[in-house]
């Protein structure tokens, strides 16, 4: 007679196989729950982090839009006469309207133009605290016959940059919130290829630019 304890396929052993396989199986379920829930977390913490930079680059564009605006508001008057242009926040002016050809001797209109803009750029840079930044621009022709004195164009739009900073400081400007900058024919605003262009890229541009670091407090008397 064969004894039945013998056999390994019995109701005791099929009831601990069951066991195993659902233990293995709710250990399956648990690390698929764990790991759905951390993608969750991550997928909730990128839509967080978009949402803030989303709402800070609108927050950017509507103080820019102000910006401008302020700034359009200040410059009514000259930008009604054509002779003084607004782009991205900075005022653009032709080098033929303050400079003859290849010079760096302001026209007496030039001069005019540049009285007319300093007051109400003092008021608008005084009202948020920031420099004027003055830009010399020129075209990629090299400089010839009289104008030798210049070694290049950089050296014509520093100048050029440099005078017109000195005008703006002789007429009211504080020489404390106005710099010059130079760029030679780097930047063009439009294509040296013809002369309509090149007259384009003969420019100054004027450019109103937060401080880099805050202004000491005036000691009291």
């Amino acid at each position: 007679m064969t004894d039945l304890t013998e056999h390994d396929g019995g109701p005791d052993h099929a009831a601990a196989d069951t066991s195993t396989v659902w233990a293995v199986f709710g250990d399956l379920m648990a690390g698929l729950l764990g790991a759905f829930v951390l993608v969750l977390v991550g997928v909730l913490v990128v839509q967080v982090d978009l949402v803030a930079s989303l709402e800070a680059e609108v927050q950017k564009r509507r103080v820019e839009e102000k910006r401008r605006m302020a700034l359009e508001k200040a410059l009514a008057i000259p930008l009604e006469t054509g002779r003084v242009t607004l782009a991205n926040g900075r005022i653009g002016i032709s080098g033929s309207v303050l400079f003859p050809l290849n010079s760096d001797q302001l026209h007496s209109d030039g001069r005019q133009l540049l009285k007319s803009l300093v007051p109400p750029l003092r008021v608008y840079l005084g009202e948020r605290n920031e420099l004027l930044m003055v830009s010399g621009f020129t075209d990629d022709k090299p400089i010839q016959g009289h104008n030798a004195r210049f070694a290049d164009n950089l050296e014509l739009s520093a100048q050029r940059a440099l005078t017109v900073t000195r005008a703006l400081i002789d007429e009211g400007m504080p020489a404390s919130i106005v710099f010059a900058a130079a760029f030679g024919a780097e930047q063009p605003a439009a294509s040296n290829a013809d002369e309509k262009g090149r007259a384009l890229n003969r420019r100054v541009e004027m450019a109103p630019v937060p401080r880099t670091a805050p202004v000491p407090a005036e000691r009291q008397p």
